[in-house]
């Protein structure tokens, strides 16, 4: 059942240690209901940077 699907762009790619990165774009305020954002950790390849835009799906499986 899928809860949750957004675009949000990253803002910034956090380096966690050799295996990983961490994804992240927040809202400037946290008083927007309609601002949806996001922190996630990755692992490194991704290729992702800040300034792209991803696609957040969050599913009940």
């Amino acid at each position: 059942m899928r809860i949750v699907e957004f675009v949000a762009p990253v803002e910034f790619v956090a380096h966690i240690n050799e295996k990983k990165d961490c994804l992240m774009s927040q809202d400037k305020t946290q008083n927007d209901p309609e601002v949806l954002w996001f922190n996630i950790d990755v692992p490194k390849g991704h290729g992702v940077k800040p300034g792209d835009m991803i696609k957040v799906t969050l599913e009940k499986v």
